[in-house]
């Protein structure tokens, strides 16, 4: 499996929830770190944590990039009902075709800051 596809599978099961399929695509010694709330996992909490978070999920991978051994993913992740969106940017990397470390950086969505708006500078991505 080429590195891409283990970051796109991977990332797929991640927002699926599939507790099944996740355990597979890590060294049994990585590890996860959230650097937005200061927590580190094993692959065991990690799975737990993902899996276990409330509500039903969806969302979309948006970008992938190779920079040397490392991948990067950009998702956005939000519950079916619509009612909020995140974004998390990951920094993957593989030993053997598998997750030895990961580091994600998570954001919510949101509105123009009202600062911003009274410059009447910038656009709308979409």
């Amino acid at each position: 499996m080429s590195d891409l596809d283990v970051a796109k599978l991977s990332g797929r099961d991640v927002i699926s929830q599939n507790r099944k399929a996740l355990q597979a695509y890590f060294c049994k010694d990585a590890v996860i770190r959230w650097h937005c709330t200061n927590e580190k996992f094993s692959v065991q909490e990690y799975i737990k944590v993902n899996c276990d978070y409330p509500g039903e999920w969806d969302g979309e991978i948006e970008r992938i990039e190779k920079a040397g051994e490392t991948l990067i993913t950009a998702v956005r992740v939000f519950p079916k009902g619509m009612s909020a969106s995140f974004h998390a940017v990951i920094f993957i990397k593989l030993k053997d075709d598998l997750i030895s470390e990961m580091d994600e950086y998570w954001a919510d969505d949101g509105e123009v800051p009202e600062w911003r708006l009274n410059m009447k500078i910038g656009t709308s991505i979409q």
